[in-house]
Order: C-alpha cells, then sequence, then structure tokens
C-alpha cells in the first residue's frame, strides 16, 4: 500500500507558472501569421515561374524583403514554441532537453540560413 500524500502525488505535475505567457506568445504569433502569410503568398505567386533575375526582382523590394524577413522571425518563433509544446508533452528526461535542443537550434539554423539569403537578394 503506498502512503502518498496529496503533496508528493502533485509534485512535478504543477503549473511551471509560464502556461500564459506561452499561450499568449503563441495567440500572437498566430495572428501575426494569419496577416503574414497571404500578402507574402501574393508576392511569392508573383514571382513564380520567372527567372531568376525576375525572383531576385520580385523580393530586392523593400516591401517584399521586411515581408519575408517578418515570415521567418515571426513563423520560426511559431514553430519553436509549438516544438516545444509537443516535446514536453510527449517526452521525458534527457529525451526532453534532447528534443528541445534540437527543435530550438533548428529553428535558429534555418532563420540565419534564411536572412542570409534574402540579405544576399535585397543588398
Amino acid at each position: 500500500m503506498r502512503y502518498l500524500t496529496d503533496r508528493k502525488r502533485a509534485q512535478g505535475r504543477g503549473s511551471a507558472g509560464r502556461g500564459t505567457e506561452h499561450h499568449w506568445s503563441m495567440t500572437v504569433t498566430a495572428v501575426g501569421l494569419a496577416f503574414i502569410v497571404p500578402t507574402w503568398l501574393y508576392i511569392l505567386g508573383r514571382a513564380l515561374g520567372q527567372d531568376r533575375a525576375g525572383v531576385i526582382e520580385a523580393f530586392s523590394h523593400p516591401f517584399a524583403a521586411i515581408l519575408t524577413a517578418l515570415l521567418l522571425v515571426i513563423g520560426l518563433r511559431h514553430f519553436t514554441l509549438g516544438a516545444i509544446t509537443m516535446i514536453e508533452d510527449y517526452t521525458r528526461g534527457s529525451a526532453r532537453r534532447i528534443g528541445i535542443l534540437i527543435a530550438v537550434s533548428l529553428a535558429w539554423g534555418i532563420g540565419a540560413a534564411g536572412i542570409f539569403a534574402l540579405m544576399k537578394i535585397a543588398l
């Protein structure tokens, strides 16, 4: 027979104190993406089917470059928050730490490569 107190049963399962902040971050990035993605898809759609010079010309305009940078930053932030939530929900121990490290590193790597490529096009 197990004699566990209520505190012992609840230990490790309680609030981390960051749930509201995480929820609002996900909500804000989702709303931002809801406005950014359709506009960016319009710009991308106009660039599709053109040769390399036409695509570079389309994304070298300041509005298209800034919008693409915003899409990268906000989209990868949203990805990171969602991936961390998924990893925290389904893994334990060192696998959790390694999974979060991989997800965050992947997002930073993709973001750095995307911003670098965008800067080469826009400048």
